[in-house]
């Protein structure tokens, strides 16, 4: 896997066309609140959040909450870059409660499955903390790109799969989401055609010849049930990190087992983008589905 460090704060130019979906105009419903560097795994952990809100949050209203997990090869990067940013803000401004989250970076060492873990304690602590962020515990959802789609792609298919499960912190909490965006991650560790990087094999702690089971068992596909839920996925045919094929065959063997999934193959496209690349508004998109699932709007 080519380049697997990704500087999500590069704007890249997209040419695409996506011949199924018409974007329209978005306008924001509420003004936007950012609350940096929060709180949401044990004390002694370093990793924070960055919470993303409608400025007048109303009592008596219920917001669907969201997670975004960044990419960065598993091994770097930020929830303040730009793109989980564009996300945050995107999201809020249509009526969701989003943490943006940091997790356990590999920098050399293994760091599965701590990593998914701390993801979903994110989801957890979304449920536990529902009355004071205005959030509906039972409408979560889970957005990332690169690693970030990888690992919200498995709290998406595991959250039945209980050593998958954190321990601790959040106890007997569920770990389930009701919707989940995945922009271009790596689904299948075993057909993985690029592997001239060490990053997997950092993160996972052994290489696939080494353990073969466990870049299986840290696959999505591995884990597909016809209880999981709705997914979108987006992937650019230009990109030369994450092979396309990893999206189109994920998207296939989740409807295979009857779960709905979309895929949104974005011509031109390479690996990194936001929500708001130069020549698509991928905003309605993102907002259609998550206002589908988790606001019940058609």
């Amino acid at each position: 896997m080519k380049n697997c460090i990704i500087n999500s704060c590069v704007l890249f130019v997209i040419l695409f066309n996506i011949s199924t979906t018409k974007a329209t105009r978005v306008k924001a419903m509420y003004d936007v609140k950012i609350v940096k560097d929060q709180t949401y795994l044990e004390p002694e952990r370093e990793e924070k959040f960055d919470l993303y809100t409608p400025a007048d949050l109303k009592e008596n209203q219920k917001y669907p909450g969201i997670v975004i997990i960044h990419g960065g090869g598993w091994q770097s990067g930020d929830k303040s870059w730009l793109r989980q940013e564009n996300i945050g803000r995107t999201l809020a401004s249509h009526g969701y409660v989003c943490i943006s989250i940091n997790y356990l970076l590999s920098k050399g060492q293994k760091t599965w499955p701590t990593n998914l873990h701390d993801c979903k304690k994110a989801v957890q602590f979304l449920r536990v903390n529902a009355e004071k962020y205005h959030i509906d515990p039972d409408n979560i959802g889970v957005i990332g790109g690169s690693a970030g789609g990888h690992l919200s792609a498995m709290v998406g298919v595991t959250g039945d799969v209980n050593e998958l499960n954190p321990a601790g912190l959040y106890k007997g909490i569920s770990c389930k989401v009701q919707a989940v965006v995945d922009l271009y991650g790596v689904n299948d560790f075993m057909a993985i055609k690029k592997l001239d990087d060490d990053c997997i094999p950092n993160f996972l702690g052994a290489t696939k010849d080494e353990d073969p089971e466990i870049w299986k068992y840290a696959s999505p596909v591995t884990h597909i049930t016809k209880n999981d839920p709705p997914f979108l996925i987006m992937h650019g045919t230009a990109d030369t990190t994450v092979d396309l094929n990893q999206s189109i065959e994920f998207d296939k063997k989740l409807r295979a087992a009857g779960v709905e999934s979309k895929l949104i193959i974005i011509e031109g496209a390479p690996h990194t983008f936001h929500l708001q690349p130069k020549q698509k508004d991928l905003r309605p998109i993102v907002l259609g589905f998550f206002d589908k699932h988790l606001k019940n709007q058609p």
